[in-house]
Protein backbone atom coordinates (compact mmCIF):
# COMPACT_ATOMS: atom_id res chain seq x y z
CA UNK A 1 0.00 0.00 0.00
CA UNK A 2 1.55 3.26 -1.24
CA UNK A 3 0.58 6.83 0.47
CA UNK A 4 1.11 8.60 -3.00
CA UNK A 5 -2.60 7.77 -3.89
CA UNK A 6 -3.71 8.86 -0.33
CA UNK A 7 -2.28 11.81 -0.21
CA UNK A 8 -3.35 12.71 -3.51
CA UNK A 9 -6.41 12.19 -3.07
CA UNK A 10 -6.88 14.21 0.35
CA UNK A 11 -5.29 16.85 -1.65
CA UNK A 12 -7.39 17.12 -4.37
CA UNK A 13 -10.64 16.72 -1.70
CA UNK A 14 -9.13 19.64 0.40
CA UNK A 15 -7.26 21.85 -1.38
CA UNK A 16 -9.89 24.92 -1.50
CA UNK A 17 -9.52 24.23 2.78
CA UNK A 18 -5.95 24.43 2.44
CA UNK A 19 -6.10 27.66 -0.16
CA UNK A 20 -8.68 29.62 2.41
CA UNK A 21 -5.89 29.06 5.26
CA UNK A 22 -3.26 30.04 3.85
CA UNK A 23 -4.97 32.94 2.30
CA UNK A 24 -6.18 33.52 6.01
CA UNK A 25 -3.00 33.65 7.63
CA UNK A 26 -1.68 35.92 4.97
CA UNK A 27 -4.54 38.62 5.83
CA UNK A 28 -3.66 38.01 9.65
CA UNK A 29 0.16 38.66 8.91
CA UNK A 30 -0.78 41.85 6.66
CA UNK A 31 -3.01 43.36 9.38
CA UNK A 32 -0.13 43.05 11.69
CA UNK A 33 2.39 44.61 9.24
CA UNK A 34 0.05 47.66 8.82
CA UNK A 35 -0.80 47.85 12.16
CA UNK A 36 2.90 47.87 13.38
CA UNK A 37 4.07 50.62 10.48
CA UNK A 38 1.20 52.63 12.51
CA UNK A 39 2.29 52.09 15.62
CA UNK A 40 5.84 53.68 14.09
CA UNK A 41 4.93 56.23 12.20
CA UNK A 42 2.32 57.57 15.03
CA UNK A 43 5.80 57.30 17.57
CA UNK A 44 7.98 59.21 15.37
CA UNK A 45 5.29 61.74 14.64
CA UNK A 46 5.77 61.87 18.49
CA UNK A 47 8.98 61.78 18.87
CA UNK A 48 9.97 64.68 16.06
CA UNK A 49 7.07 66.90 18.15
CA UNK A 50 8.89 66.22 21.58
CA UNK A 51 11.73 67.24 19.54
CA UNK A 52 10.66 70.03 18.05
CA UNK A 53 9.04 71.32 21.60
CA UNK A 54 12.35 70.77 23.22
CA UNK A 55 14.67 72.91 20.69
CA UNK A 56 11.96 75.24 21.17
CA UNK A 57 12.55 75.29 24.61
CA UNK A 58 16.38 75.35 24.43
CA UNK A 59 16.65 78.30 21.79
CA UNK A 60 14.15 80.60 24.14
CA UNK A 61 16.75 79.51 26.90
CA UNK A 62 19.84 79.91 24.99
CA UNK A 63 18.24 83.45 24.35
CA UNK A 64 18.45 84.65 28.16
CA UNK A 65 20.89 85.10 30.57
CA UNK A 66 22.05 82.74 32.97
CA UNK A 67 19.97 84.72 36.14
CA UNK A 68 17.13 85.13 34.34
CA UNK A 69 17.01 81.91 33.34
CA UNK A 70 17.30 80.56 36.95
CA UNK A 71 14.29 83.28 37.67
CA UNK A 72 12.52 81.69 35.69
CA UNK A 73 12.52 78.80 36.70
CA UNK A 74 12.03 79.55 40.09
CA UNK A 75 8.67 81.20 39.21
CA UNK A 76 8.04 77.76 37.20
CA UNK A 77 8.64 75.45 39.74
CA UNK A 78 6.60 77.31 42.06
CA UNK A 79 3.44 77.43 39.70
Amino acid sequence: MSLVPIATALIEQLWPYLLAGLMAIAGIWTAYAKGKASQKARQAAADAAARTEAQKIDDAVAGRAPDDNRARLGKWAKS
